[in-house]
């Protein structure tokens, strides 16, 4: 019998994935699921974290006593890759990968203790706090690169502009540019340029308000179409390397969890870090700071600091437009083209 505390009524999942017929299907089905691992792993079980909206995730002790996490996630796109990657990478900067059924979404992963997550970390300065996520971006992108002559393969959509669960691109290998990567990974050329086509349609659907660039959008959109394929360095990228999901940990001081793996151009990663450590649009001159971040964050990585800038821009609209399409709220929307020119300026777009 299914223990209720693990399944609580206020966990975000549980309330988010009812908003779809396969989203509820998928959690009529989560409890023998997780009794289901749970015997096969020989696991203990405590109640789940309360995070995440498409996925199930539980701490765990292995029958040896060893600490894990229990991760059970709604079968779409771009959760596909995830074991993939992380067993790729094999702990040089993410968790370890214990167990993988990937045809039923189900990874059993390295715990993080004490589990910190970088944002939380706000006694450093964001500075140190932007090299510590640097570090681990560097030691992904060295491990990404170890993807094996010949490979191909395709299947990952980010969730952020192409909408999250949403089954997009074109399939095995049909990237235009670029060359080898780890099965099941897709190709970011193949990826953005489907956000590009949804950037265009929302700039074309919605009446903006008087002050809105929407030219400064269109800059955007067309920076995620050119910029995959004007790259030369290749890899797997994270895909969502935000400061939540970087965690202390006792093997190594920092561990990524929660990619959204792709193959492309490592410059891609940053934003999310550089935007998410705190606001560089909340301080007094926000361009200075976006300056100072994406140089030091490009120089820690020895990654082109032009095209840190550009994906920045790239990203950053990507993000405004999702998030915009999903409340339909168009009240903000001046305040956000302006963080879009100020980055476009620095970026000298």
């Amino acid at each position: 019998m299914t223990d209720p505390r693990l399944f609580p009524a206020s966990l975000p999942v549980l309330n988010d994935m009812r908003r779809t017929a396969s989203g509820r299907e998928w959690l009529e089905q989560l409890p023998a699921q997780v009794e289901e691992f749970r015997d096969r792993w020989e696991l203990r079980l405590q109640a789940p974290y309360h995070g995440g909206s498409c996925s199930w995730v539980a701490p765990a002790r292995r029958a040896d006593g060893t600490a894990a996490v229990l991760k059970l996630t709604w079968p779409h796109l771009e959760a596909r890759p995830e074991g993939e990657a992380l067993k790729l990478w094999a702990g040089r900067g993410s968790v370890l990968v214990h167990e993988h059924d990937p045809e039923r979404y189900a990874l059993l992963l390295e715990r993080c203790e004490p589990g910190r997550q970088l944002r939380a970390a706000t006694g450093l300065p964001a500075e140190e706090r932007l090299l510590l996520g640097a570090g681990v971006l560097r030691r992904l992108w060295e491990a990404g690169t170890e993807t094996g002559a010949g490979d191909t393969g395709g299947g990952a959509d980010t969730g952020t502009g192409a909408g999250a669960g949403t089954e997009t691109g074109t399939g095995p290998g049909t990237g235009t540019c670029g060359g080898n990567q780890v099965p099941s990974v897709e190709r970011l050329s193949v990826v953005a340029a489907g956000w590009a086509d949804l950037a265009e349609e929302r700039i074309e659907r919605y009446d903006w308000p008087a002050g809105v660039d929407t030219g400064l959008f269109l800059l955007g959109a067309g920076l995620l179409r050119e910029l995959p394929c004007a790259g030369g360095r290749e890899t797997v990228v994270h895909g969502d390397f935000n400061p939540g999901n970087l965690l202390t940990a006792e093997r190594e001081p920092w561990l990524a969890i929660d990619t959204k793996p792709m193959y492309g151009d490592p410059a891609f990663d940053p934003w999310p870090l550089i935007q998410q450590i705190d606001d560089p649009f909340g301080h007094p001159d926000p361009q200075r700071v976006l300056a100072r971040r994406t140089a030091l964050v490009a120089d820690a990585t020895g990654t082109d600091v032009t095209r840190v800038r550009a994906w920045a821009v790239a990203r950053l609209v990507d993000f405004l437009l999702y998030h915009l399409d999903g409340d339909g709220d168009l009240s903000d929307s001046v305040r956000m083209s302006e963080q879009v020119r100020a980055l476009a300026e620095v970026a000298e777009l």
